[in-house]
C-alpha cells in the first residue's frame, strides 16, 4: 500500500476545510433554524480532527518502514509543504494590519516571530494572533518532526499505539502543572488550552490515522460498508458534542466533549470513513474523487489558511453575500495553489539536495 495515491481522501480535505469554515461562519442562524440546528453546524469545528487523522494516515503509509529513511529528505518534504504559503500569508497578514487596516507605522515583531516560527502554537495568550488557525500547523509541525521516532517504536510492538498517546497527555499535564504559575503569554497555562490546542492533547487524533495505515496493511480485505457507517459515526459525534452544549461555547468546552472530539470521534467516525473510501467504490467516493474535488482539495491548504484574515477583511468591503466570499475564497485559493504554492513546493524539493 506504500505511496499508493488515494483520490477519495484529497477530496475530503476540501470537505475538511470547508466545514472549518461553516463553523467559522456558520449560516444557520438561532432565528431562522432553530438552536439545535446551528449548534449542529456550531461544531463542524470537527474538520480540524479530520485533518489531524488524515496526516496520521499518510504520513504513516507513506513512511512506515521506509527503506533506507533519509531524515533530511523527509523534512524538506515536508518543510516545503507547509511552510512557504504559510509565511507568506503570515507576513502579508502582519503587514496588512499594521500598515492598511490599522494605519500603524510598525509591524508587530514580537507577535511575528512567534508566529513564523510557530512557537504561537505553545501559547494560550498568542494561539489566535497573525492567522488565528494557524495555531493547528504548530501541532501539525511537532507530529511531523517526531513521526519516524514514533515509527521505530511501533514498528517494535504495536502497544506503542496506545503508550505513546498516554505519555504525551501525561507530559502535557506535567508541563501545565508547571508552568501554570507562569505569566509568560500564557504558555502551556491550562489544561483545556493543552488538551484543545496542542499536540500533547490532540495525539490520539494522529495515532488513529496511524492504526488505521497499519490495520490496511495487514487486513487489506476489511469488510465492506465502512463508508456509511463512518457517515454515521461523524453524525452521532457531532450529536452528543451538542447535547453537551451550553447556552454558549462548543461541546469541546466539557472534558467529555474532548474526549468526543478527540478519541470517539476518531475512532467510530473518521477511521470507518477513511477505510470506506479507500475501500468501497460508493457515490461519496466517486464524488471525492471527481476532478473539481480533487482541485479542491490540492488547494484546500490554502483555503484553510486565507478563509480568516486579510482576505476575508477586504471581500468583505466588497460584499456581505456568504456564497460570494466562499467562492471567491476558493478561486483565489486555486490559483495560490497553481501559481505559487505548486511552483515553490517544487523549487524546494529541487534545490534542497
Amino acid at each position: 500500500m506504500n505511496k499508493v495515491n488515494f483520490p477519495a481522501l484529497t477530496g475530503i480535505r476540501a470537505i475538511a476545510a470547508f466545514m472549518v469554515y461553516i463553523h467559522h461562519f456558520n449560516p444557520f442562524s438561532i432565528e431562522i433554524f432553530g438552536k439545535n440546528i446551528h449548534d449542529f453546524f456550531n461544531e463542524f469545528h470537527i474538520g480540524v480532527t479530520v485533518f489531524f487523522v488524515l496526516s496520521g494516515f499518510l504520513i504513516c503509509n507513506r513512511y512506515f518502514d521506509e527503506p533506507n529513511f533519509n531524515f533530511k529528505n523527509y523534512i524538506i518534504k515536508r518543510v516545503a509543504r507547509i511552510y512557504p504559503m504559510y509565511f507568506i500569508l503570515t507576513s502579508l497578514t502582519f503587514v496588512f494590519f499594521a500598515f492598511v487596516y490599522s494605519q500603524n507605522t510598525w509591524i508587530d515583531l514580537y507577535n511575528y516571530f512567534y508566529n513564523i516560527t510557530f512557537l504561537k502554537g505553545f501559547s494560550d495568550d498568542l494561539k489566535f494572533t497573525g492567522i488565528a488557525q494557524g495555531w493547528s500547523l504548530t501541532v501539525e509541525e511537532v507530529f511531523y518532526f517526531t513521526a519516524p521516532i514514533f515509527f521505530i517504536l511501533i514498528s517494535k510492538s504495536r502497544v506503542y499505539l496506545i503508550l505513546v498517546p498516554l505519555i504525551f497527555i501525561g507530559l502535557g499535564l506535567l508541563l501545565v502543572t508547571y508552568f501554570s504559575g507562569f505569566e509568560y503569554n500564557g504558555f502551556m497555562k491550562s489544561t483545556s488550552f493543552m488538551l484543545d490546542f496542542t499536540f500533547f492533547g490532540r495525539i490520539s487524533e494522529f495515532f488513529v490515522g496511524i492504526g488505521l495505515a497499519l490495520l490496511i496493511r495487514k487486513y487489506s480485505s476489511i469488510f465492506k460498508g465502512m463508508t456509511y457507517f463512518g457517515l454515521l459515526g461523524i453524525i452521532l459525534s457531532i450529536c452528543a458534542l451538542v447535547s453537551l452544549n451550553g447556552e454558549s461555547g462548543f461541546g469541546v468546552d466539557t472534558l467529555t466533549g474532548k474526549a468526543i472530539n478527540t478519541i470517539v470521534l476518531p475512532v467510530i467516525g473518521i477511521a470507518p470513513l477513511f477505510l470506506g473510501l479507500i475501500k468501497e467504490k460508493t457515490l461519496i467516493s466517486d464524488f471525492l474523487s471527481s476532478k473539481a474535488l480533487q482541485l479542491l482539495g490540492k488547494s484546500s491548504y490554502i483555503f484553510y489558511l486565507i478563509h480568516l484574515g486579510i482576505f476575508v477583511t477586504i471581500l468583505n468591503k466588497i460584499a456581505s453575500n456568504q456564497w460570494f466570499k466562499f467562492i471567491s475564497l476558493n478561486l483565489i485559493s486555486i490559483v495560490l495553489y497553481l501559481y505559487i504554492e505548486t511552483p515553490l513546493n517544487r523549487w524546494i524539493r529541487k534545490n534542497s539536495h
